[in-house]
């Protein structure tokens, strides 16, 4: 038997209806890419989201075809979220921070008809244009007054959507529809293609802004400083638009000074970034002796958190760090770190040590961890393994196959992470798989001997790899960068370490450098430091 219950589609069209009709009149704030700041509101992106989908239509674009994006975090981005999606098509967030040979994979892989990009990245633009002979019209996202001169027959965005009429009705199809295709640098080899569905997407909405997860309502204003090319901002465009919450852009401005004067201006309530954000405003923060008035919430996800982030945005700031972990692959939200009922009551020190792990998963996301062999291990906060996961916005495959069977038996997906899980269902990683070292048939934990070195007042930023020993197989190496004007030798940090890890963890080695390499998400390039110290000789 079944119920009698309608049976509507969960569609993104959906969500930014809902936004019109209950929310219209609340504001979208963005900065522009040329500077300046652009505001209007739900409605009016709703309208120009229904403009963009039938200029979409009179471009040749048909459901299930692939349109690119190239852009930072600002209205018209957000319009080809809704406009893109809602007419059933598959938006394609590439990420303009990847090298240029891999954004010409990508779109040659995802056969990309349209490109829609900002005039930053014009130069990209035009020397990707000969490698990627699929794509029909390379759109800029300007209007006429600032087009630029180009070799390329470019189209103008704001031309396109201002010759048609705001007069569309979304369609309704079938909620297990591709809505967009987002690529992750994080797999060997090329990149692999996430394909979300539109129920998957709206799920991951719903349960992101549950009250033990980002707790997103129409009282807030959210400021998305993780890009919308980036994982689709962490689900941030979709959650804003559920709730009614005031959306409030960055552009391309995310240095301290800039992000200082949004938060302050647009009095910010919520904002969501990587680790390395958030050390640049800190440290901004600081030497300006500055505040952030009405900012109540910091996501930090992408990497780990190092402990005294946290600790510094909550005791010198009382801003409440969410420590979120999640991928490419699961939509990408995971886990949240927020206290139960019965945490309230531990000693401070005791809660402080528990807010420092990823957090438990919300509804939607199944978690176990297992050894080598695929045996579940036990959830006692000790044993750590493999974490696999599953749930209903986590992916079953890649895009085309790529990398054939990704599940293992029941659904699981490897996440390539190494864990543990405690009675609760709060998970703390331990390191990737393919960062744990390995000494002496003993595994250390590269994460936490970052985070303990980053804890150093004078350490800004650092990171540990396994080094090849004769006798040990593998030995770690800290890797530093020293804050501005700073001093610490060797000796010395060892020294501060060394009663806070078991003896067979400390480094053998600490190098002092100006700079560490990362991804184009913000993540350390652990396999840049590996070929980079692949020869270094530890002491002895």
């Amino acid at each position: 038997m079944l119920g009698l219950m309608q049976n509507m589609p969960l569609t993104i069209s959906s969500l930014i209806r809902h936004a019109d009709r209950n929310h219209g009149d609340t504001e979208i704030v963005s900065r522009e890419t040329g500077g300046g700041l652009h505001r209007y509101t739900y409605h009016d992106a709703h309208r120009r989201s229904r403009q963009l989908a039938r200029a979409l239509i009179a471009l040749g674009v048909r459901p299930s075809d692939r349109v690119a994006s190239l852009a930072w975090n600002n209205h018209r981005h957000f319009e080809l979220y809704y406009g893109v999606s809602g007419m059933g098509a598959i938006l394609n967030t590439i990420n303009p921070r990847l090298f240029p040979e891999q954004i010409g994979y990508i779109i040659n892989h995802a056969e990309d008809g349209l490109v829609f990009f900002d005039l930053t990245f014009l130069p990209l633009v035009e020397g990707l244009a000969a490698h990627c002979k699929g794509v029909r019209s390379w759109v800029a996202l300007t209007d006429r007054a600032r087009m630029p001169e180009s070799k390329l027959p470019l189209l103008c965005y704001e031309d396109l959507v201002n010759a048609h009429s705001d007069d569309y009705e979304w369609p309704l199809f079938d909620e297990n529809t591709a809505s967009s295709l987002c690529y992750t640098s994080g797999t060997t080899g090329n990149p692999k293609g996430a394909l979300y569905s539109h129920r998957s997407t709206v799920l991951h909405a719903y349960g992101s802004c549950l009250p033990d997860a980002l707790n997103l309502s129409a009282r807030d204003t959210v400021l998305p400083v993780v890009p919308l090319f980036h994982v689709n901002a962490w689900g941030l465009p979709y959650a804003c638009a559920l709730t009614g919450a005031r959306l409030v852009m960055p552009g391309p401005q995310l240095d301290g000074a800039s992000l200082h004067e949004l938060f302050e201006q647009e009095e910010v309530t919520v904002s969501a970034g990587v680790p390395t954000i958030w050390l640049g405003l800190l440290q901004y923060l600081k030497e300006k002796q500055l505040r952030l008035s009405t900012v109540k919430r910091l996501v930090i996800g992408g990497s780990a958190a190092p402990p005294a982030l946290i600790r510094a945005f909550d005791e010198d700031f009382g801003i409440t760090v969410l420590h979120a972990w999640g991928m490419t692959e699961m939509s990408p939200l995971g886990t949240v770190n927020t206290p139960k009922g019965k945490h309230l009551k531990l000693p401070a020190a005791e809660l402080d040590r528990m807010r420092l792990n990823q957090g438990r998963p919300i509804y939607g996301v199944e978690m176990k961890i297992v050894d080598d062999s695929g045996k579940e291990l036990p959830r006692d906060g000790k044993a750590f393994g493999d974490l696999l996961v599953r749930g209903p916005w986590i992916a079953s495959g890649y895009y085309k196959g790529e990398g054939g069977d990704i599940l293992r038996e029941g659904g699981w997906f490897a996440t390539g992470d190494v864990a543990t899980l405690d009675a609760d269902g709060y998970m703390q990683i331990t390191d990737r798989s393919k960062d744990v070292i390995k000494s002496g048939g003993e595994w250390i934990s590269s994460i936490e001997l970052e985070n303990l070195a980053v804890a150093h007042p004078a350490v800004a930023e650092a990171a540990v790899i396994g080094v090849a020993h004769p006798k040990w197989d593998e030995r770690p190496l800290l890797i530093v960068v020293k804050k501005k004007d700073a001093e610490v030798s060797r000796e010395q940090l060892l020294d501060f370490m060394r009663d806070k890890v078991a003896k067979w963890w400390l480094p053998d080695d600490v190098v002092f450098v100006d700079s560490l390499p990362h991804t184009a998400t913000g993540k350390l390039l652990k396999t840049r430091l590996r070929e980079d110290f692949r020869e270094h000789q530890l002491p002895g």
